[in-house]
């Protein structure tokens, strides 16, 4: 999250705009995204350095991270800024003027530094690990669906499963603007899928396969949406953070426990010793996996495994976590032998454990001799 420098602490919308987008107004999606940023939204003209937003254009969030990140810098789309830090009372004057006017030509010699959207400039969302040019354009009636389909895929990962990056994107979209019309919240989301979760558990543990992979489906979609609503309608919470993601670390485990149990109701049991070595190899592999991203975080000062080198990123889509796991499942479950299934989900999981083990390994060599590790969706 992006902090007010040691002066800049107001937000301003420049006009009036009655189109909403995600069901708020120009000023309360302009307010939310103010305060996540530790800024408060000021009714009129401050006396102070201020970021100003012209009512006329809606703009992803990490562009106003980035403009409060530089003082002085003026974001502009046809030569109208659209989103400007002000540094002055009299730059806030002079570039709300220019908004409300639809001036152009706010060169070097107002000692203010422009970026033209037209240009393709590219930002760091480190959040969402990605560089890439985040949305602006004109907020009018005819474009909000296009303006939302643009913030909710924006608000997607750059590097995530390949069930996520490619089979629901357009299903969660339709949900995200449902719930957002609806006024549902992103924690009420969480809670439901919750109940799906919990659900999918029981049925595995009753050998209830192809019930408990829609009930559990049911509950992966939904926990796109979540996080999607979240960020589309600027309603982050910190509760919400250790709900959702509390959720996708702990159930897991639980899923391919009962799986395993179930296996009884199709006589496909395994004997003890098999049982333990495929939990033992699941459970264990996937607690190490997860350190393992845990320590990379340290050495790396922040940087997540899966974005250092785009093998990492690749890696990612297919690496054992629930849902290339469950497609494993699916695959088997078609031939009905759910204990296969199982059973390779226990040696995509080892063999991923070992990939990562490995990257963090020449991780530490790297850095040992002197190297700077970073993300490679950072170049450019």
């Amino acid at each position: 999250m992006a902090k007010a420098d040691s002066e800049t602490r107001l937000a301003v919308v420049v006009g009036r705009n009655e189109v909403a987008l995600w069901g708020l107004s120009v000023e309360e999606r302009v307010g939310r995204i103010a305060r996540a940023s530790g800024l408060e939204l000021s009714n009129g003209l401050p006396d102070s350095a201020a970021i100003l937003a012209h009512a006329d254009y809606a703009w992803d969030p990490s562009w106003f991270r980035h403009v409060l990140a530089h003082p002085g810098l003026v974001l502009t789309l046809g030569g109208v800024p659209a989103l400007a830090h002000a540094r002055s009372q009299e730059e806030a004057a002079a570039l709300a003027a220019a908004m409300r006017e639809g001036a152009t030509g706010l060169g070097s010699t107002a000692g203010l530094e422009v970026i033209a959207f037209e240009d393709g400039p590219t930002i760091e969302n480190k959040q969402l690990r990605k560089r890439e040019t985040p949305f602006l354009m004109p907020l009018r009636t005819e474009n909000v669906r296009a303006i939302e389909r643009a913030s909710y895929f924006g608000a997607y990962k750059g590097v995530t499963d390949v069930l996520t990056k490619y089979l629901w994107p357009e299903w969660a979209l339709v949900l995200t603007r449902i719930c957002a019309r609806w006024h549902v919240t992103p924690n009420m989301v969480t809670f439901v899928g919750a109940v799906f979760c919990v659900v999918a558990t029981v049925l595995f543990a009753y050998g209830h396969y192809w019930a408990g992979m829609a009930t559990g489906l049911v509950f992966m979609v939904l926990d796109t949406v979540d996080g999607k609503l979240a960020r589309c309608t600027i309603t982050s919470s910190a509760w919400g953070n250790v709900f959702d993601h509390g959720m996708d670390l702990v159930h897991p485990p639980f899923w391919w426990w009962f799986w395993a149990t179930g296996l009884a109701s199709w006589g496909l049991a395994y004997d003890t010793t098999t049982f333990w070595w495929i939990q033992g190899v699941i459970q264990l592999g996937y607690w190490v996996q997860r350190a393992i991203e845990g320590a990379f975080i340290t050495i790396a000062g922040g940087l997540h495994i899966h974005v250092w080198k785009r093998f990492d990123s690749w890696f990612r889509l297919i690496t054992a976590r629930r849902n290339p796991n469950m497609v494993i499942l699916f695959v088997a479950m078609i031939f009905a032998r759910p204990d296969i299934g199982l059973a390779l989900v226990a040696v995509w999981t080892g063999l991923s454990c070992a990939v990562h083990a490995v990257r963090l390994v020449q991780a530490l060599v790297y850095k040992a001799r002197g190297g700077q590790i970073g993300s490679w969706l950072a170049e450019g």
